[in-house]
């Protein structure tokens, strides 16, 4: 049992340096350095509120529009960066992976627990901007974790899955740029889900089968207004609801397992 703890400890270590490395180089040389963490999801967010809710009157009907909003691009800010980060790793760690013997997931991991950090920093703001713009706090906040790891798990198994792919084909993290910008409008970030079924039911269901619909739902759900349409109280059907986690579960599971098997020619193609 020892040895194994060596190990573990060694890794553990490992993904804790390299964590803190990448957060480090990701800001380093800008004017703002660590304040970009919480400005990229901010002017995200007053970019679309002006265009969307000023201009085009979405989410009029919506209690806290406004939170709503930032919250959707909060969790879709997290996630872009966490695939996108995650997929380049193991070629903009291609160095190391070469020189040193290790878990090559660690390097994955890293990347994405930057991700998630900046993710705590901007969830800190979305609470502050909910309170000052009238939201009741509730238990159901201590919900919202729980729905942060279902997504993260989600962006990791997609990171595991064509991260490993990418090493051999350089054009995955390409591919990937441009579905998650197709992506970007098939979830409700800027529209409300009811807009989308009040014109089609079926239509409405297909996105909340998205993982990713079901989760920034499930946390508008608990952080912002129980008025929010949601998996759990739009559809009757149990094997329904349980989709976007079987997804999840599907994704990661994949993804670890591809990766694996994989890991053992990374220092050779990268």
């Amino acid at each position: 049992m020892i040895i194994p703890n060596i190990f573990y400890r060694k890794n553990r270590i490992l993904l804790k340096e390299l964590t803190k490395t990448d957060f480090k180089l990701r800001y380093q040389g800008s004017v703002l350095g660590y304040l970009w963490a919480l400005l990229r999801p901010l002017m995200m967010f007053a970019i679309l509120y002006v265009v969307f809710a000023k201009l085009l009157r979405f989410g009029s009907d919506i209690p806290h529009y406004p939170v709503y909003l930032l919250t959707g691009t909060t969790l879709w800010s997290f996630f872009t960066e966490c695939t996108g980060q995650g997929i380049q790793a193991m070629l903009a760690r291609g160095e190391l992976i070469r020189k040193i013997s290790f878990p090559k997931y660690i390097v994955v991991a890293s990347t994405t627990f930057t991700a998630l950090i900046n993710l705590a920093i901007n969830l800190v703001v979305v609470v502050v901007f909910a309170l000052i713009n009238g939201v009741t706090p509730s238990l159901s906040w201590l919900l919202v974790p729980v729905f942060v790891l279902e997504l993260y798990l989600l962006a990791l198994g997609i990171s595991f899955l064509f991260g490993a792919i990418n090493v051999k084909f350089r054009d995955v993290a390409s591919i990937w740029d441009v579905l998650i910008q197709a992506l970007f409008y098939a979830v409700p970030i800027i529209y409300p889900i009811a807009m989308v079924a009040n014109e089609s039911q079926l239509a409405a269901k297909i996105i909340l089968l998205n993982p990713i619909a079901q989760i920034i739902q499930d946390v508008r759900y608990n952080l912002i207004t129980t008025e929010t349409v949601t998996t759990w109280n739009f559809f009757s059907n149990p094997i329904a609801m349980a989709v976007p986690i079987a997804i999840v579960v599907a994704v990661i599971v994949l993804g670890a397992i591809y990766f694996r098997r994989k890991s053992k020619f990374f220092a050779e193609e990268v």
